[in-house]
């Protein structure tokens, strides 16, 4: 065989290999990490051997799958193969652990690459600056930065800047990202649309979105064309102010400007358009309707999300008919509700009374396969013990087998709540009890409705005790447990008692609600004019 038959027999083996290496990355499916483990098998039995380009390319690929620990098994085996690494695979193993959390060993690599004599690349520093924002240690990611700059180490580019600026917004610290983002503006690295639309949605998170809606039009003045990333975000801060109008104006601005609005767009807008529905008339649900017919018409589908919002719109203006059908028609059409959809539902059925047709779907929601929640427990419990079934509530709640939910301290004040209200008091007070015995600590809702429950039965003694007792267990009383208590001794006309109660709600920083100021009211008459409750509802008139 001559030289050229070899250079050409050469060629066309190593551009079916990188052709090969290019389908696995197109591919998609279970097989495909399989198919790409089988071609690596074939590339170590290769003489020669492929380039350590081809092998970290093939690599490359497996950790786009997110398949970090495989990647790193690899890069080992082809270590004791003797096929020595480059810069680009030590990367890839940093990488691999960093998004594997195992930052300690990111940089452990970083000293192998400084023993090596090899200077680190951009995309280490880079690497590394992601992997400690990904393992929470963001302040450690910025005074990693800032020595990169102040020691003139290397320039960032935009990858390294988007990694600090989203560390900075991920812990709050959206003022400090937006300084960044300014200081980027003033040099050579410009910034794009991607640090640009990181820190208008963490503004919006902030509940800052005139900042966020300022910063938009700076962006867009400087040429920077707007994602639907940063819509998205304008959309929802401003959908979560009530401001509907000007999220659909900015759909409308989105739209003129060449950015399709996706599935998750058009969902912010039926949540908001349903969740306002509480408040307005039920045209809104129309309105979120036609939103619905819109997203048919540009050929966006939309997924569960977006039915569950338009369904919980329905439950919440007592439409069920209207939610029962819906949740129909998504099922017709080939959608299956998650839990969260199956929860909006059960609500829904238990607000609008009908308790046998929700226990019903939660029969039928196990019968298909999905599994219920801690909340979809919480939403039965409640609604069982809201239509007089507490005893059936506690027999569901002694079926449960999961250690999370036994011990779950939001089902037991549920039940608790329901027997007090269903005039069973000694067995709410038997399942507070129960509490204790199973080392369980008691919320504060939990705290309020036992002092209501110890109040009723005329303990007031043991309600005073016990809220004492609850600051000693480290569960401060709020203004729902001072408003019930105050009510309860009122009922007594144990007025002295209630004014020295008033007295340290009103030092808390807490309010009466509008039933307690009424009863205060109607105690004056009784108190005297000049008496210390008239002093207090003075107070009281003085904070609201």
């Amino acid at each position: 065989m001559n030289c050229t038959t070899l250079l050409r027999l050469r060629y066309y083996t190593n551009y079916h290999l990188n052709q090969r290496i290019l389908q696995l990355k197109n591919a998609s499916g279970p097989t495909k990490v399989n198919d790409a483990l089988q071609l690596f098998d074939e590339m170590l039995q290769r003489q020669p051997p492929p380039s350590i380009f081809q092998f970290t390319k093939l690599i490359a690929g497996i950790v786009k799958m997110k398949h970090y620990s495989t990647a790193l098994m690899l890069i080992k085996q082809m270590k004791l193969m003797g096929i020595p690494a480059n810069i680009y695979t030590i990367n890839i193993s940093i990488n691999c652990h960093c998004r594997s959390n195992q930052v300690a060993y990111g940089f452990a690599l970083l000293a192998t690459i400084f023993k090596q004599g090899h200077p680190p690349s951009l995309a280490t520093y880079t690497t590394l600056i992601h992997g400690l924002v990904l393992a929470d240690r963001v302040f450690e990611a910025v005074e990693l930065f800032k020595k990169l700059l102040r020691e003139k180490i290397c320039e960032p580019d935009q990858l390294m800047y988007g990694s600090v600026i989203n560390g900075l917004c991920k812990v709050g610290h959206t003022s400090k990202a937006l300084e960044l983002l300014r200081y980027m503006e003033s040099g050579s690295c410009k910034p794009d649309v991607v640090q640009y639309s990181a820190v208008i949605d963490s503004l919006c998170k902030d509940r800052m979105v005139d900042n966020a809606l300022e910063l938009f039009s700076h962006m867009t003045e400087k040429g920077v064309l707007a994602n639907i990333i940063a819509y998205n975000s304008l959309i929802q801060g401003l959908c979560n102010f009530g401001r509907e109008t000007e999220a659909a104006k900015m759909l409308m601005d989105m739209e003129g400007k060449g950015v399709s609005p996706g599935v998750d767009t058009f969902t912010i807008l039926v949540d908001s358009f349903c969740k306002k529905g509480c408040v307005k008339d039920a045209e809104l649900a129309v309105q979120a309707m036609n939103v619905i017919d819109r997203m048919m018409e540009q050929d966006i589908v939309p997924n569960i999300i977006t039915y569950s919002s338009l369904i919980n719109g329905y439950c919440k203006k007592k439409q069920i008919d209207k939610a029962r059908h819906l949740f129909q028609e998504i099922q017709d059409k080939g959608l299956i509700p998650d839990v969260i959809t199956y929860n909006i539902m059960l609500q829904g059925l238990f607000l609008s009374g009908h308790p046998a047709t929700a226990i019903e779907l939660f029969n039928k929601m196990q019968e298909k396969g999905q599994a219920p929640n801690i909340y979809t427990y919480r939403i039965l419990l409640h609604g069982m013990c809201k239509n007089s079934q507490c005893y059936d509530a506690l027999a569901l709640f002694r079926t449960l087998e999961s250690k999370e939910l036994m011990e779950d301290v939001g089902l037991y004040s549920i039940l608790i709540d329901g027997y007090s209200k269903c005039g069973k008091r000694d067995l709410a007070m038997d399942l507070f009890d129960e509490l204790h015995v199973k080392g369980l600590k008691p919320n504060v809702r939990t705290y309020t409705v036992m002092i209501s429950v110890l109040c009723q039965q005329g303990l007031f003694g043991k309600a005073k005790d016990l809220l004492r007792k609850m600051e000693e267990n480290g569960c401060l009383p709020d203004s729902v447990t001072y408003n019930v208590i105050v009510q309860e001794f009122l009922k007594q006309k144990a007025f002295q008692e209630a004014e020295i109660l008033l007295e340290e709600m009103i030092s808390r920083g807490f309010s009466t609600d509008s039933a307690t100021f009424e009863m205060l009211l109607n105690q004056i008459p009784s108190t005297g004019q000049d008496s210390p409750m008239q002093t207090i509802i003075q107070k009281l008139i003085n904070i609201k």
